[in-house]
């Protein structure tokens, strides 16, 4: 099992062979934010939950992609990371006991019972629920990566796909390229500590919200971020460093951006896995379920969180709260 830095939670759980058998009321998979508050809104209702997730770290994609990115949308709190809200929620679930288990997927779900499922791993651990909570946000994922020749070269070196340590890309010269919400609150929150930073994007129209394109557009009239309408061809640089990239603008003509750090912000590739096998009705990558108690087709088998569908779906940390 992963170990964590939550002190003395994590030291006092169970040591667990991989041969037994783990009995368990509830098993959640994804131990993101939601499925996390999962085990809180449980333990009120004294189920005990065992949760089982492929990342090594607990806290999901606010963990794995954004931990320093700032979020603004759960009650109460004016601002907190994403790694803050993991600590948060981790704190909060300490008096429920939960046990983890990181750097594991479910490869296997078998019903037994009415309701009772034998759900296996692939490290050979074998549980048996009355209940199944699929948190898994989206399934497991990957950044998209640019169509630029060569790229892989210059990745997890000076080209990333996700931000875990601002202070590591203070001085630099930075590229971030995209539409959406994240290139947008990137660049917000990187132009204080870059030594220049130019936003690329490949139309006019921004996909984020409206606030953040405002407050973008003001820092680009005071001259403080590069705006520029275009995608990136081709890379420069040496020994896995970036220098310059090659910028195809809307008008036809070429430049060249001077950047020794590029951030790639075009959204997530979302692979379900063995979930697609499990014999739970999808709808476009997704669980559809009912709003009474967001249990999918399979009887004892619910969904909540990004994995859901239904009429009226948003897709944020709040409303996976709400399903739980």
């Amino acid at each position: 099992m992963a170990q964590s830095q939550h002190g003395s939670f994590w030291e006092d759980r169970a040591v667990l062979t991989e041969t037994e058998v783990i009995h368990t009321d509830a098993l959640i998979i994804g131990a993101g934010p939601v499925g996390l508050f999962a085990v809180f809104e449980l333990g009120l209702l004294d189920i005990k939950a065992h949760l089982v997730d492929i990342l090594d770290k607990v806290g999901g994609q606010c963990a794995e992609l954004y931990p320093e990115k700032p979020i603004y949308d759960i009650p109460g709190i004016l601002e907190s990371s994403g790694a803050g809200l993991t600590h948060a929620l981790m704190e909060q679930i300490k008096p429920f006991h939960p046990n983890f288990h990181l750097n594991e997927m479910v490869v296997n779900v078998e019903k037994m019972g009415d309701p009772l499922f034998r759900i296996t791993t692939d490290a050979g651990k074998v549980f048996e629920a009355k209940v199944i909570v699929v948190a898994a946000g989206g399934g497991s994922f990957q950044p998209k990566r640019p169509p630029i020749p060569g790229i892989e070269a210059y990745e997890a070196k000076s080209v990333f796909y996700a931000v875990r340590q601002l202070e590591a890309f203070r001085g630099k010269k930075l590229l971030i390229a995209g539409g959406g919400d994240s290139a947008l609150d990137w660049t917000l929150n990187l132009a204080p500590l870059a030594s220049h930073l130019t936003l690329l994007h490949r139309r006019q129209a921004f996909r984020a919200a409206p606030d953040s394109v405002n407050k973008m557009m003001k820092l680009v009239g005071e001259g403080k971020i590069d705006l520029v309408l275009g995608q990136a061809t081709s890379l420069e640089g040496k020994d896995d460093q970036v220098e310059k990239a090659i910028v195809k603008r809307n008008d036809g003509s070429n430049c060249e951006i001077a950047c020794d750090a590029i951030l790639p912000f075009f959204g997530l590739t979302m692979k379900l896995g063995p979930l697609a096998n499990w014999g739970i009705d999808l709808q476009d990558n997704l669980i559809p379920v009912g709003t009474q108690t967001f249990e999918s087709n399979v009887p004892g088998v619910f969904a909540v969180g990004d994995i859901n569908t239904y009429p009226g779906k948003l897709k944020l940390i709040l409303s996976g709260f709400h399903e739980r």
